[in-house]
Protein backbone atom coordinates (compact mmCIF):
# COMPACT_ATOMS: atom_id res chain seq x y z
CA UNK A 1 0.00 0.00 0.00
CA UNK A 2 1.20 3.64 -1.13
CA UNK A 3 1.83 5.84 1.99
CA UNK A 4 -0.71 8.46 2.53
CA UNK A 5 0.98 11.99 2.50
CA UNK A 6 2.29 13.06 5.70
CA UNK A 7 -0.64 16.43 5.51
CA UNK A 8 -3.20 13.70 5.65
CA UNK A 9 -2.43 11.89 8.98
CA UNK A 10 -1.21 15.33 10.59
CA UNK A 11 -4.40 16.81 9.54
CA UNK A 12 -6.41 14.04 10.77
CA UNK A 13 -4.40 13.92 14.39
CA UNK A 14 -4.93 17.43 14.71
CA UNK A 15 -8.85 16.67 14.52
CA UNK A 16 -9.08 13.99 16.53
CA UNK A 17 -6.31 14.71 18.98
CA UNK A 18 -8.18 17.41 21.11
CA UNK A 19 -10.86 15.04 21.17
CA UNK A 20 -8.35 13.24 23.79
CA UNK A 21 -6.58 16.41 25.47
CA UNK A 22 -10.11 18.41 26.47
CA UNK A 23 -10.10 16.23 29.51
CA UNK A 24 -6.92 17.55 31.11
CA UNK A 25 -8.73 21.29 31.03
CA UNK A 26 -11.50 20.06 32.60
CA UNK A 27 -13.00 20.24 36.26
CA UNK A 28 -14.89 16.37 35.52
CA UNK A 29 -11.39 14.55 35.60
CA UNK A 30 -9.67 16.19 38.50
CA UNK A 31 -12.75 15.77 40.68
CA UNK A 32 -12.72 12.21 39.84
CA UNK A 33 -9.06 11.91 41.06
CA UNK A 34 -9.45 13.90 43.86
CA UNK A 35 -12.08 11.26 45.18
CA UNK A 36 -9.42 8.85 45.25
CA UNK A 37 -7.39 11.24 47.38
CA UNK A 38 -4.53 12.19 44.16
CA UNK A 39 -4.04 15.46 44.32
CA UNK A 40 -5.03 17.87 41.64
CA UNK A 41 -2.84 19.30 39.24
CA UNK A 42 0.41 17.68 38.33
CA UNK A 43 -0.20 14.21 40.34
CA UNK A 44 -3.44 13.75 39.13
CA UNK A 45 -2.11 14.67 35.22
CA UNK A 46 1.01 12.12 35.97
CA UNK A 47 -1.39 9.19 37.31
CA UNK A 48 -4.04 9.79 34.75
CA UNK A 49 -2.00 9.18 31.81
CA UNK A 50 0.55 7.03 32.97
CA UNK A 51 -2.62 4.91 34.84
CA UNK A 52 -2.13 2.29 31.12
CA UNK A 53 1.29 1.37 32.31
CA UNK A 54 0.49 0.05 35.97
CA UNK A 55 2.65 0.96 38.65
CA UNK A 56 5.44 2.77 36.93
CA UNK A 57 8.60 4.29 38.42
CA UNK A 58 9.33 8.27 38.15
CA UNK A 59 12.16 6.73 35.41
CA UNK A 60 9.68 4.90 33.48
CA UNK A 61 7.01 8.07 33.46
CA UNK A 62 9.98 10.29 32.44
CA UNK A 63 11.31 8.95 29.63
CA UNK A 64 8.01 8.36 28.34
CA UNK A 65 6.48 11.86 28.69
CA UNK A 66 10.33 13.09 27.64
CA UNK A 67 9.93 16.96 28.35
CA UNK A 68 9.11 16.79 31.86
CA UNK A 69 11.61 17.41 34.64
CA UNK A 70 12.33 14.16 36.48
CA UNK A 71 12.95 15.59 39.78
CA UNK A 72 9.18 17.35 39.36
CA UNK A 73 7.86 13.66 38.22
CA UNK A 74 9.65 12.06 41.77
CA UNK A 75 7.58 13.95 43.35
CA UNK A 76 4.52 12.80 41.90
CA UNK A 77 5.59 9.30 41.08
CA UNK A 78 5.23 6.76 42.64
CA UNK A 79 3.45 8.41 45.46
CA UNK A 80 0.32 8.49 43.17
CA UNK A 81 0.42 4.58 43.37
CA UNK A 82 0.23 4.80 47.29
CA UNK A 83 -2.99 7.06 46.96
CA UNK A 84 -4.82 4.97 44.04
CA UNK A 85 -3.88 2.22 41.98
CA UNK A 86 -3.64 2.16 38.46
CA UNK A 87 -6.64 0.01 38.09
CA UNK A 88 -8.96 3.02 40.01
CA UNK A 89 -7.36 6.06 38.61
CA UNK A 90 -8.37 4.27 35.13
CA UNK A 91 -11.70 3.96 36.09
CA UNK A 92 -11.34 7.23 37.21
CA UNK A 93 -9.83 8.64 34.21
CA UNK A 94 -12.98 7.28 31.91
CA UNK A 95 -15.73 8.27 34.06
CA UNK A 96 -14.17 12.19 33.84
CA UNK A 97 -13.96 11.43 30.05
CA UNK A 98 -17.40 10.70 30.25
CA UNK A 99 -18.57 13.15 32.19
CA UNK A 100 -16.55 16.17 30.45
CA UNK A 101 -17.68 14.89 27.04
CA UNK A 102 -21.17 15.11 27.95
CA UNK A 103 -20.85 18.48 29.59
CA UNK A 104 -19.52 19.44 26.33
CA UNK A 105 -21.17 18.17 23.43
CA UNK A 106 -24.83 17.22 24.99
CA UNK A 107 -27.20 14.17 24.28
CA UNK A 108 -27.98 14.81 20.44
CA UNK A 109 -24.20 14.58 19.80
CA UNK A 110 -23.54 12.18 21.86
CA UNK A 111 -26.03 9.67 20.29
CA UNK A 112 -25.54 10.59 16.95
CA UNK A 113 -24.93 8.88 13.74
CA UNK A 114 -21.80 10.80 13.23
CA UNK A 115 -20.32 10.28 16.59
CA UNK A 116 -21.24 6.08 15.51
CA UNK A 117 -19.09 6.83 12.66
CA UNK A 118 -16.16 8.33 13.83
CA UNK A 119 -15.84 5.66 16.84
CA UNK A 120 -15.61 3.59 14.16
CA UNK A 121 -13.35 4.94 11.96
CA UNK A 122 -10.62 6.37 14.84
CA UNK A 123 -10.87 2.56 16.13
CA UNK A 124 -10.45 0.99 12.62
CA UNK A 125 -7.58 3.59 12.17
CA UNK A 126 -6.09 3.05 16.08
CA UNK A 127 -6.04 -0.89 15.41
CA UNK A 128 -3.03 -0.85 13.23
CA UNK A 129 -0.85 1.86 15.20
CA UNK A 130 2.55 0.00 15.46
CA UNK A 131 3.25 -1.48 19.47
CA UNK A 132 7.28 -1.40 18.76
CA UNK A 133 9.09 1.23 20.67
CA UNK A 134 5.70 2.92 21.72
CA UNK A 135 4.99 2.06 25.58
CA UNK A 136 2.21 4.54 25.67
CA UNK A 137 0.52 3.24 22.91
CA UNK A 138 0.70 -0.60 23.30
CA UNK A 139 0.09 -0.26 27.16
CA UNK A 140 -3.47 2.03 26.04
CA UNK A 141 -4.16 -0.63 23.31
CA UNK A 142 -4.39 -2.82 26.05
CA UNK A 143 -7.74 -1.61 27.96
CA UNK A 144 -10.67 -2.54 26.93
CA UNK A 145 -12.70 -0.62 24.55
CA UNK A 146 -15.66 1.10 26.27
CA UNK A 147 -19.28 0.42 24.54
CA UNK A 148 -20.59 3.85 24.11
CA UNK A 149 -19.90 5.84 21.30
CA UNK A 150 -18.38 8.55 22.01
CA UNK A 151 -16.40 6.68 24.72
CA UNK A 152 -15.01 4.64 22.68
CA UNK A 153 -13.95 7.86 20.39
CA UNK A 154 -12.37 9.06 23.39
CA UNK A 155 -10.64 5.94 23.38
CA UNK A 156 -9.60 5.99 19.97
CA UNK A 157 -8.19 9.57 19.90
CA UNK A 158 -6.13 8.16 23.54
CA UNK A 159 -4.00 5.45 21.15
CA UNK A 160 -4.12 7.95 18.11
CA UNK A 161 -2.49 10.66 20.54
CA UNK A 162 0.18 8.35 22.07
CA UNK A 163 1.03 6.56 18.44
CA UNK A 164 2.20 9.84 17.27
CA UNK A 165 3.44 10.97 20.43
CA UNK A 166 5.68 8.15 20.88
CA UNK A 167 6.70 7.87 17.54
CA UNK A 168 7.05 11.90 17.72
CA UNK A 169 9.58 11.12 20.96
CA UNK A 170 11.81 9.04 18.86
CA UNK A 171 12.04 11.75 16.22
CA UNK A 172 13.49 14.26 18.71
CA UNK A 173 16.01 11.63 20.24
CA UNK A 174 17.35 11.24 16.47
CA UNK A 175 17.67 15.03 16.52
CA UNK A 176 19.56 14.69 19.22
CA UNK A 177 17.51 16.78 21.54
CA UNK A 178 16.80 16.44 25.51
CA UNK A 179 13.53 16.91 27.15
CA UNK A 180 13.68 20.61 27.62
CA UNK A 181 15.82 21.41 24.31
CA UNK A 182 12.68 20.28 22.77
CA UNK A 183 10.82 22.46 24.29
CA UNK A 184 13.05 26.02 23.75
CA UNK A 185 13.51 24.98 20.28
CA UNK A 186 9.46 24.50 19.90
CA UNK A 187 9.06 28.28 21.93
CA UNK A 188 11.08 29.88 19.61
CA UNK A 189 8.94 29.31 16.91
CA UNK A 190 6.74 31.96 18.25
CA UNK A 191 3.83 29.28 18.12
CA UNK A 192 4.09 27.62 20.91
CA UNK A 193 2.76 28.49 24.39
CA UNK A 194 4.95 30.77 26.16
CA UNK A 195 8.19 29.85 28.03
CA UNK A 196 6.53 30.61 31.29
CA UNK A 197 3.66 27.92 30.57
CA UNK A 198 6.29 25.17 29.33
CA UNK A 199 8.25 25.66 32.54
CA UNK A 200 5.80 25.58 35.16
CA UNK A 201 3.41 22.69 33.91
CA UNK A 202 6.75 21.12 33.29
CA UNK A 203 8.64 21.37 36.10
CA UNK A 204 11.59 23.40 34.90
CA UNK A 205 13.26 26.49 36.47
CA UNK A 206 14.51 29.82 34.59
CA UNK A 207 17.93 28.60 35.19
CA UNK A 208 17.65 25.01 33.31
CA UNK A 209 15.44 26.85 30.46
CA UNK A 210 18.68 29.46 29.86
CA UNK A 211 21.21 26.66 29.80
CA UNK A 212 19.22 25.10 27.31
CA UNK A 213 19.03 27.76 25.27
CA UNK A 214 22.66 28.08 25.40
CA UNK A 215 23.43 24.58 24.48
CA UNK A 216 21.04 25.33 21.40
CA UNK A 217 23.24 28.14 20.41
CA UNK A 218 26.04 26.49 20.42
CA UNK A 219 24.76 24.01 18.52
CA UNK A 220 23.84 26.90 15.84
CA UNK A 221 19.82 26.29 16.37
CA UNK A 222 19.40 29.61 17.87
CA UNK A 223 20.53 32.94 17.22
CA UNK A 224 21.61 35.36 19.73
CA UNK A 225 18.13 36.74 20.20
CA UNK A 226 17.11 33.41 20.86
CA UNK A 227 15.35 33.12 16.96
CA UNK A 228 15.09 29.97 15.07
CA UNK A 229 18.51 30.13 13.13
CA UNK A 230 17.45 28.45 8.96
CA UNK A 231 19.61 25.45 10.69
CA UNK A 232 17.01 25.20 13.82
CA UNK A 233 14.00 25.40 11.19
CA UNK A 234 15.23 22.64 9.41
CA UNK A 235 15.94 20.29 12.33
CA UNK A 236 12.49 21.05 13.58
CA UNK A 237 10.87 20.28 10.04
CA UNK A 238 12.53 16.97 9.88
CA UNK A 239 11.46 16.19 13.28
CA UNK A 240 7.82 16.50 12.17
CA UNK A 241 8.31 14.53 8.93
CA UNK A 242 9.83 11.90 10.50
CA UNK A 243 7.07 11.73 13.10
CA UNK A 244 4.90 11.87 10.27
CA UNK A 245 6.58 8.53 8.33
CA UNK A 246 6.94 6.93 12.11
CA UNK A 247 2.89 7.61 12.10
CA UNK A 248 1.64 6.71 9.07
CA UNK A 249 0.23 3.27 9.68
CA UNK A 250 -3.42 3.94 11.25
CA UNK A 251 -3.64 6.29 8.04
CA UNK A 252 -2.48 3.97 5.67
CA UNK A 253 -4.89 1.15 6.96
CA UNK A 254 -7.98 3.02 6.80
CA UNK A 255 -7.12 5.04 3.46
CA UNK A 256 -7.75 8.44 2.35
CA UNK A 257 -11.11 8.32 1.49
CA UNK A 258 -12.37 7.18 5.43
CA UNK A 259 -9.26 9.44 7.02
CA UNK A 260 -10.65 12.55 5.03
CA UNK A 261 -14.08 11.36 6.75
CA UNK A 262 -12.78 10.91 10.35
CA UNK A 263 -11.42 14.21 9.84
CA UNK A 264 -14.38 15.78 8.87
CA UNK A 265 -16.25 14.40 12.01
CA UNK A 266 -13.72 14.64 14.41
CA UNK A 267 -13.20 18.51 13.45
CA UNK A 268 -16.93 19.06 13.86
CA UNK A 269 -16.95 17.49 17.00
CA UNK A 270 -13.46 19.29 18.07
CA UNK A 271 -14.72 22.62 16.81
CA UNK A 272 -18.16 22.06 19.09
CA UNK A 273 -16.25 21.26 21.77
CA UNK A 274 -14.10 25.02 21.39
CA UNK A 275 -17.44 26.41 21.04
CA UNK A 276 -17.98 24.90 24.34
CA UNK A 277 -15.21 26.10 26.40
CA UNK A 278 -12.85 23.33 26.17
CA UNK A 279 -9.83 24.75 25.93
CA UNK A 280 -8.37 28.08 27.92
CA UNK A 281 -6.89 30.44 26.29
CA UNK A 282 -2.93 29.95 26.00
CA UNK A 283 -0.72 33.14 26.07
CA UNK A 284 1.37 32.09 22.84
CA UNK A 285 4.93 33.65 22.28
CA UNK A 286 8.59 33.73 23.51
CA UNK A 287 7.49 35.30 26.58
Amino acid sequence: MTSLKGGAGRRCHAAVSPLHACVYFAPEPQDEYAALGLERGPMAYYAGRAAPLGTADAGTVTATFYNFNHEHVRRHIPAAWDVAAPGAVLAARLRGADRTLRRLLGRDALVSKEMAEAAELALRAAEAGHREARPLYSANADLPVPEEPHLALWHAATLLREHRGDGHLAALAVAGLSGIEALVLHNATGTAPTSALFMRTRGWSAEQWAAARDRLRRRGLLDEAGDLTESGAALRSEAEMLTDRLDAAPYDHLGPVATARLTELAGGFTAALGAAGAFPAVHFGKG
